[in-house]
């Protein structure tokens, strides 16, 4: 089975957003993690505190063309560079956009006007988008019906950032309902960080139970998020692959990397 992580982040400066380790994580590090953990390919989100972690990013699939592609973003507030997404995936390895809005400025994006242009513009051109959006879960739900056509990922299982346990995933009911688009997957990532229970942390499985049975295997997506994640990279694969057992085989195939390989278009990363 090819493992894809779904989302991680390199980064080489900047004032890093808490949970993440401080320091910077580095494509040669990243490598021999992933190396250790049994990690075959995963899905670069670069960070927005680090301005130049999108070049980083494509130096990364550049020297790895089948273990990295990449969801990038292009500033939604900035009208001279909204034209970028005719050619966005003309970039090595880039497959699509992220949002996550974690500056206080942009909270009010989703609702104010401001990313109202990139939901047709990205429909259009076959650019799918992932969005840190459990504070939001409605306006995505309108956002999927009036573009079918959009593919859109939720992130981190929609949850209430800033919680643990129950409370974090007070946001699962929304994001059940979520599945009547099929326009819509979900990320089951970070999870570890969610919860206060330790290695293997099975509090998680109601909610990876609520997501597969919504969802289905093709549009969930196990990752990691690794630099915020209180155990290691193999401890993170072992508690999904090993402990959630009542996933069959091959459905734990597409979850573990195959179905967000074939929802953004790089099948490159599974051979």
């Amino acid at each position: 089975m090819r493992i894809v992580d779904a989302q991680i982040h390199l980064w080489t400066k900047g004032h890093v957003v808490p949970p993440h380790r401080t320091t910077p994580y580095l494509l040669d590090e990243a490598i021999r993690d992933m190396d250790a953990a049994g990690v075959h390919g995963a899905i670069l989100h670069p960070p927005g505190w680090d301005d130049v972690s999108h070049a980083q990013a494509l130096d990364a699939v550049k020297a790895y063309p089948d273990r990295f592609a990449i969801l990038g973003r292009i500033p939604p507030e900035d009208p001279a560079r909204h034209g970028e997404v005719a050619t966005w995936l003309s970039q090595p390895g880039v497959v699509g956009l992220r949002y996550a809005f974690l500056q206080p400025h942009m909270t009010t994006w989703p609702t104010d006007g401001t990313m109202d242009w990139l939901w047709p513009a990205a429909e259009k051109h076959g650019v799918p988008i992932a969005l840190l959006c459990g504070a939001f879960l409605p306006v995505v739900d309108r956002i999927a019906a009036r573009h079918p056509g959009l593919k859109l990922i939720v992130d981190h299982f929609g949850v209430a950032r800033g919680n643990k346990d129950a409370a974090a995933f007070v946001t699962m009911p929304e994001v059940v309902k979520l599945a009547r688009h099929p326009n819509v997957a979900v990320k089951v990532t970070g999870g570890p960080q969610y919860v206060t229970d330790g290695y293997p942390f099975r509090s998680l499985t109601p909610y990876y139970k609520a997501v597969y049975d919504a969802f289905g295997p093709r549009r969930m997506f196990w990752g990691t998020d690794i630099t915020r994640m209180p155990c290691s990279w193999g401890a993170c694969v072992s508690a999904f692959r090993d402990h959630q057992t009542w996933i069959p085989a091959a459905d734990m195939e597409w979850v573990m990397g195959r179905g967000i390989c074939e929802w953004l278009g790089c099948p490159r990363l599974l051979t």
